[in-house]
């Protein structure tokens, strides 16, 4: 999981810190930092595959404020996940693979409880998919193929921990944007 940490990303983050710097906007530069450190440091989580949902929550927030930075005027995101639920227990890198959002649009990341699971949703308001390729997504989640989805690899690893019951779903509509959802036991 953490060799799949795209390397585009650290350089493209580290030539926007390099760009903040020449560019006299030291505080911005130090804010991109701190969220790349604790990106970091969550992604390691001392070679801990699960950790605490507080956790997650910390390394998609950091990520996201990365990404902000770098299309500072077309990338907004809201994370909304009860604190109540900070101390479940989720497998590492569950929610930020499936907030990769790089044009303009917003990103909004809730969290509830139900009966026997918790839901995590993710959901841009983007081009969304067509039927079809929506369709080849979801046969990728279903069959665990990882034809460059990395939704794939989040989806399997929720099957392998929660078992039956449990996993992802997602739903797509051209224009509209797309919409997943895991189910946590």
């Amino acid at each position: 999981i953490q060799a799949q940490v795209n390397p585009h990303f650290l350089y493209n983050t580290l030539d926007t810190i390099v760009w903040l710097i020449e560019g006299g906007m030291t505080d911005d530069a130090v804010e991109m930092i701190s969220s790349l450190s604790i990106f970091f440091r969550t992604s390691l989580s001392k070679g801990n595959d699960i950790i605490p949902l507080s956790e997650e929550k910390r390394h998609t927030l950091s990520y996201l404020e990365i990404q902000q930075f770098r299309y500072r005027d077309i990338l907004e995101f809201d994370l909304s996940i009860p604190k109540e639920l900070d101390g479940i227990q989720v497998p590492k890198l569950s929610i930020q693979p499936l907030a990769n959002r790089r044009g303009k649009g917003k990103i909004t990341i809730t969290g509830r409880e139900e009966a026997d699971a918790i839901v995590l949703t993710v959901s841009d308001n983007g081009q969304g998919m067509t039927p079809e390729r929506l369709h080849e997504v979801q046969e990728a989640i279903r069959t665990g193929e990882r034809a460059g989805f990395g939704l794939a690899a989040v989806a399997e690893r929720i099957a392998l921990y929660y078992g039956p019951g449990y996993g992802m779903t997602i739903s797509s509509k051209e224009g509209e944007g797309t919409t997943v959802k895991l189910r946590l036991g």
